[in-house]
């Protein structure tokens, strides 16, 4: 895997983290809401504690994306939890939050498995008779024609 699709994972597991960060923190100063009263949604989405999560969280979503065209999702998923060891330390330093001591054992074990998930190859390799069916649908659709 070359540095380029590392610096992606990473990219993954960060904006995801400062995006449910920022929400979270948004939302903290904005209070309650609820569908039935739909002008505290909209005042809630132009905080811009809020709004900024949900542009890092759109950044999270075509990175993820990316990961996803060149790599298994029982790679990817695994892969970008690191964000959970993230989210915690922001939400302990930066967010105040208390985090329990069961969280840290659990975000311990999250680690490890993700050592364990990660070992492999990132994606399936394909067999040469899909190779094939797959390079045909490709020039298929570069063609233009279905």
């Amino acid at each position: 895997m070359t540095f380029r699709k590392y610096l992606v994972l990473a990219g993954v597991a960060v904006f995801a983290a400062a995006g449910d960060s920022l929400i979270s923190c948004g939302m903290k100063q904005t209070g309650a809401v609820s569908l039935a009263h739909l002008p505290s949604i909209i005042l809630a989405v132009l905080n811009p504690s809020v709004a900024l999560g949900v542009l890092f969280l759109l950044a999270f979503f075509a990175a993820y994306m990316m990961t996803l065209s060149w790599a298994d999702l029982t790679y990817v998923l695994p892969a970008t939890s690191v964000g959970y060891v993230l989210l915690a330390l922001v939400a302990k330093f930066l967010l105040h939050e208390h985090v329990s001591p069961t969280r840290w054992i659990g975000i311990l074990l999250i680690s490890t498995g993700v050592a364990f998930a990660t070992s492999g190859p990132a994606s399936t390799p394909v067999p040469p008779a899909r190779e094939t069916e797959k390079l045909d649908a490709e020039a298929v659709s570069v063609g233009g024609h279905r």
